[in-house]
């Protein structure tokens, strides 16, 4: 064991790798590598278009560090060389030979694309292919083929690339000594698109990014984004009504065939799986990867590394740090959390901030120099030994703005505790008499996810997000504590566990964990929004939906039976966080959150994206006193 749209995908895309900015020099690349363009036959026969960036100076081996991307290896052609290469700027000078290969069906790779393609055990020699045998071949003819190699390679990625970092440790080539998946896909369930089972409408314009067929190798765009024409995102949806209104964006008749027959609509698989299949099947099953992290052989190193305030991937990463923690006892796996926002930490810049909330200089550089940097050198060019001085868990606490170093996660100084929701809005340690608590859930007038207006493909802002301007709704639940006389921190995982009823026979359940500081709290952040103040803000520091046909089973949804009392039980991704002495911890409970997620209708419907405009009513939900968080809570 360890130690005690177009989303421009030539240079930046949407849910993988985050471009740095180019402090360095523009020419360091150029002037020390050499890039070389092949196209790796896979057992198959397909071949997929590989780049290799190697040191110019051949008069020492060095070791392979390579990421496989949906988001295209570019600039292609003879010349044409990134600025910058590899995780960092600092690992770019420590001698690597840098690999990006475009994975199988995308950009100039042979073959037809599969989104988040399954894995298959026990596969058939040559007729049978999955990203993990892809890798393992690729690995095979760069160990083969690429001069002065080491013999050791090593993957990373952000996002969707983590996600192929993580299948590369699953019957993983021999050669393959480390892997960083960084806020890694884990199932397109609960990632990304879907939280929960309900649907993330903030993609919506990201679908055919993932969707749209092809089949032969190109260097540029085969697909196109639906324009909305308005910087009114919510007004949008809104007006857009049901989901099943967003299928004129597509070629829907035509899902099944790969060729479009009207072009101004998009030919898209992807959007036809998510209609196709809303409860978790064994379409969305067989796509996971978490399933299978007992295959993760322990001759790779894995550092699991993921940002508190990811609103695409915090349920990947973690789900991945514990399934290699479960399954794999003699492993080495570690993780690294931090105040980042989604692939903050391999951005090139010394302010760190998510929207509003300010953490403090330099926390990516240190990550980058004292433990990315380090954990590839120990592995590729070290001893390989388990003795790399690098924490089992190294966590930012996001309150104290502070790192800690824990030998186990959550660490053995944690007990559960409960908070109880009470009348006159008080959130109390020790349950009080039961009552009930009505809201109406206005169908036309759902709680905005942001007071913003605008537009974006994938919101990130809102994870720090000032929350009072949903505290100050008639449809949204306040409970909160009294102003705390001592340092109270959150760790690990929280569930909330509520007891509610509506007059419908379907509801979402929406839960917040926010950080109300103090009145006296002053700016620290010289770029805060004009209109907002620091004084008395509401910092969201987690937040969670469940949608209530999923509350016993994902396979098996069932509606509410009206005005009944329910059990909920929603669990939100693990917390490092101190609220602070003179602060207060706050939850607020709601049933709309628009349109980050898709509106329910709140009368069951087999498929929500089949719903009629007449199947959605406005309901009132009541939520029960004698519902509770429990929290894991960090011991004095």
């Amino acid at each position: 064991m360890k130690n005690s749209f177009i989303i421009i995908l030539s240079s930046l895309s949407l849910l993988g790798s985050c471009a740095p900015s180019n402090e360095q020099s523009t020419t360091y690349v150029q002037d020390h590598y050499t890039k070389t363009e092949v196209d790796i036959p896979m057992r198959d026969g397909i071949k997929l278009h590989t780049t290799i960036y190697a040191p110019k100076n051949t008069d020492q081996l060095y070791p392979i560090l390579m990421q496989r991307t949906p988001y295209s290896s570019k600039p292609y052609g003879k010349g044409a060389m990134k600025t910058q290469i590899g995780p960092n700027k600092h690992l770019m000078k420590e001698g690597y030979i840098f690999v990006y290969q475009d994975v199988r069906g995308r950009w100039m790779s042979e073959g037809v694309y599969d989104n988040m393609r399954a894995y298959i055990p026990h596969k058939k020699e040559t007729s049978q292919t999955d990203e993990s045998s892809n890798t393992y071949d690729t690995i095979e003819w760069l160990i083969q083929n690429v001069s002065n190699n080491n013999g050791r390679v090593g993957t990373w990625g952000i996002s969707y690339p983590g996600h192929y970092a993580t299948v590369s440790t699953i019957d993983a080539h021999p050669a393959l000594k480390a892997s960083s998946p960084q806020a890694c896909i884990g199932d397109f369930y609960f990632d990304d698109f879907r939280h929960n089972g309900a649907f993330l409408l903030s993609y919506f314009r990201a679908i055919s990014l993932f969707g749209t067929y092809k089949d032969t190798p190109t260097d540029t765009a085969w697909y196109s984004l639906p324009t909305i024409n308005t910087k009114d995102q919510y007004q949008f949806f809104l007006d857009k009504g049901p989901l099943k209104n967003l299928n004129s964006y597509f070629q829907y008749d035509q899902l099944d065939t790969g060729t479009p027959q009207n072009p101004n609509r998009i030919d898209d698989f992807f959007w036809k799986e998510i209609i196709r299949h809303p409860n978790y099947d064994s379409v969305w099953k067989s796509k996971g990867i978490i399933q299978h992290l007992d295959k993760v052989l322990n001759t790779v190193a894995t550092m699991v590394v993921g940002g508190w305030f990811d609103a695409e991937d915090l349920y990947g990463p973690l789900e991945t740090y514990e399934g290699i923690e479960k399954h794999g006892k003699d492993n080495y796996n570690i993780m690294v959390f931090g105040p980042w926002d989604h692939g903050g930490w391999a951005r090139d810049q010394s302010r760190n901030a998510v929207g509003n909330y300010y953490f403090g200089e330099n926390i990516s550089r240190d990550y980058q120099i004292d433990v990315e940097t380090k954990f590839f050198n120990h592995f590729l060019k070290g001893d390989g030994s388990s003795d790399t001085g690098l924490p089992e868990a190294y966590v930012y606490d996001s309150g104290r703005k502070a790192w800690k170093s824990y030998d186990l996660w959550p660490p053995k100084d944690t007990e559960k505790k409960s908070f109880y929701l009470s009348e006159n809005q008080k959130l109390s340690p020790t349950k009080q008499s039961t009552t009930d608590i009505k809201f109406t859930s206005d169908i036309k007038r759902p709680v905005p996810y942001s007071e913003d207006i605008k537009t974006v493909f994938t919101p990130r802002k809102y994870m720090t997000d000032d929350q009072r301007f949903a505290a100050r709704g008639p449809d949204v639940l306040v409970f909160e504590t009294a102003v705390l006389e001592e340092d109270l921190t959150l760790i690990g995982d929280i569930t909330a566990k509520l007891k509610v009823a509506t007059t419908g026979s379907a509801a979402d359940w929406i839960v917040k964990i926010i950080d109300v500081h103090p009145h006296n709290t002053q700016e620290n952040n010289d770029k805060i929004q004009g209109h907002m103040k620091m004084s008395n803000y509401h910092m969201m520091v987690r937040s969670e939906v469940l949608r209530g046909r999923f509350r016993d089973s994902f396979e098996h949804p069932k509606p509410f039976i009206p005005h009944k009392k329910t059990d909920v039980n929603i669990k939100l991704q693990d917390i490092f966080h101190t609220f602070k002495k003179g602060h207060r911890l706050q939850v607020q409970i709601q049933s709309t959150w628009f349109p980050l997620i898709d509106l329910n209708p709140q009368t069951y419907v087999d498929n929500i994206f089949e719903a009629d405009e007449e199947d959605f009513k406005t309901q009132t939900h009541t939520v029960f006193t004698d519902s509770s968080i429990e929290f894991g809570v960090l011991k004095n």
